[in-house]
């Protein structure tokens, strides 16, 4: 009886295994398509991030488009992701715009711009119904990168960081040597600071040498990761210089394609499904781990005063309004910026109850 029934149970298996060769005989014949994305990660939550967006490709091909992650710095530099895309030395990547925006400050208003009194989540519906990917669109021709990109992922506002002291008040940044990233180092140069632009990994060994006095990644996860509780206990949330955020997966043109129309078709549709699982992934580890900063390492945590974030909002005034002079493009985005984030937050703002109204009844 049991050699009927493990004979059953091969035959079962020889069934699916022929269906599944029938169905995809790209597969069977060793034919797959696969793409090599290098991620501007070496680790932590966003190689991780990077990987689930892999995996949303590969399940919902069936094996039968295949991305491999590529941690930080393997084929190139994260500098130069962007253009071995182009060239093709690289199939796609996984980064932000802000690590590119050397090319164009525009590519900075993908993602750290000015606040026009909304989070990631409206900049996202921007990019996806607002004409934000048209205009994306329009900026790589205009530098005639050989790329398309998927935008995903909208990030909590990132904190201000982690400081010596308490921060009560503008005057105490002016000076400090501080680092952060795209459009967000011009406007804290504006408030007075001197700013260098570090990766990630070379945040935490920086601050611990006196290279730099203060410094922000991202969100809680990542800062505990890197060790910054070991090298300061004053760490800072809430801030306007980079309040929204996501990643851009980008993938050289001629590679998408050649691409089948469900291939391409699976990309944009994990993409988008990394929104949600992003956001409600990423929130908890975040919240868990300021927990962790909080009551295991010793870590004051303090919300940035209005007084500092009223300060980086006239600076981003200044630099917009110096670069849009100069750049017809920055400025023609950033207007249709301003006109979407205009008419949605007028709903929301006025649709939405005041949460922490709600929370604090409950936990205040």
């Amino acid at each position: 009886m049991t050699d009927n029934l493990n004979r059953r149970k091969f035959l079962r298996g020889s069934a699916v295994a022929g269906a599944a060769a029938l169905a995809t005989p790209a597969i069977a014949d060793g034919h797959g398509v696969t793409l090599k994305m290098q991620a501007a990660w070496g680790g932590g939550i966003f190689l991780e991030n990077a990987q689930s967006f892999a995996a949303r490709v590969n399940e919902m091909s069936g094996g039968s488009l295949t991305i491999e992650v590529l941690s930080v710095d393997a084929v190139v530099k994260t500098s130069q992701m962007q253009d071995a895309v182009h060239r093709g030395v690289l199939d796609a990547a996984h980064y932000v715009p802000a690590y590119w925006y050397g090319k164009s400050k525009a590519a900075s208003l993908f993602g750290t711009g000015p606040c026009f009194g909304w989070s990631s989540q409206e900049v996202l519906g921007w990019v996806y119904a607002g004409g934000g990917q048209e205009l994306f669109d329009e900026l790589m021709a205009e530098l005639r990168l050989n790329v398309v990109s998927f935008f995903n992922s909208p990030m909590p506002a990132q904190p201000l960081g982690w400081f010596k002291e308490e921060i009560k008040d503008a005057s105490q940044m002016n000076g400090l040597k501080y680092r952060t990233v795209g459009l967000a180092a011009d406007v804290l140069l504006e408030m007075g600071m001197s700013v260098v632009q570090l990766p990630g990994g070379e945040i935490q060994p920086a601050m611990k040498s006196g290279l730099i006095d203060a410094a922000e990644f991202n969100n809680p996860t990542s800062d505990r990761d890197f060790g910054m509780q070991d090298v300061s206990k004053h760490y800072h949330l809430a801030s306007f210089h980079q309040s929204q955020e996501f990643f851009e997966v980008t993938i050289n043109k001629d590679k998408f394609n050649a691409l089948s129309d469900d291939h391409k078709a699976i990309i944009k549709n994990a993409s988008m499904a990394e929104n949600s699982g992003f956001y409600w992934g990423n929130t908890k580890r975040y919240s868990d781990d300021l927990l962790k900063l909080q009551e295991s390492d010793g870590v004051n945590v303090y919300r940035t005063p209005d007084s500092v974030m009223a300060a980086q909002l006239a600076a981003w005034d200044k630099v917009t309004d110096r670069i849009a002079n100069d750049d017809p493009f920055f400025a023609k985005v950033m207007e249709s910026q301003k006109a979407y984030a205009k008419n949605v937050m007028n709903y929301l703002n006025l649709n939405q109850p005041d949460y922490k109204l709600a929370y604090n009844h409950y936990f205040g």
